[in-house]
């Protein structure tokens, strides 16, 4: 049975937003800020640790999500070290990594995982969009949205509505309502 409410683990603002306006009519969000150990790996393998974690740590069901953001010419790098890189570079110095490469395409990856508690698998619902680092274009109001260019705008461009039906977040969000639909 699909819940009727989440724990979703964040402490960002923006994230809890703009999942509530993704999600909205389907479930709903509390939000709880765990500060949760966040181990080495693929996007895969973080995010199903930090679900783990965080359901053990509330004991009861919990979504986490980790977004990525990987550019082709390092073969996936920063991936899920994006978050370290932005705090030490910012937004306005992002696109300069690619400097001397040619290849400028990135994807950006979200990775949710619900878990309904402590001693279950959490599942993995998880989104991709192909897209290129650009100099920053935008308000730099939410991460590394205005160095990230969609089809000639950068996520920070778009309205939130548009950039939700294209985003990789958006997508990952569209798996996890479809299976929410069929746990009734």
């Amino acid at each position: 049975m699909a819940p009727k409410e989440l724990n979703f683990i964040t402490g960002n603002k923006n994230k809890l937003l703009e999942v509530q306006a993704i999600l909205a009519g389907v479930v709903d969000l509390k939000s709880q800020a765990l500060d949760l150990v966040e181990i080495q790996g693929t996007i895969e393998e973080v995010t199903l640790d930090k679900c783990k974690r965080a359901a053990d740590t509330v004991r009861g069901p919990v979504l986490v999500e980790d977004t990525c953001l990987a550019f082709n010419a390092f073969n996936g790098l920063p991936g899920p070290y994006i978050k370290w890189f932005m705090l030490n570079l910012g937004v306005q110095d992002l696109h300069k990594l690619l400097a001397g490469f040619e290849d400028k395409s990135a994807q950006a990856i979200c990775t949710f995982a619900y878990c309904e508690g402590p001693g279950h698998d959490p599942i993995i619902f998880q989104g991709r969009t192909d897209g290129k680092i650009v100099p920053s274009r935008g308000p730099t109001v939410f991460g590394w949205d205005s160095s990230f260019e969609y089809e000639g705008q950068t996520y920070a461009e778009m309205e939130k509505s548009e950039k939700n039906k294209v985003s990789h977040r958006g997508k990952a969000l569209e798996k996890l309502q479809e299976w929410l639909k069929e746990q009734v």
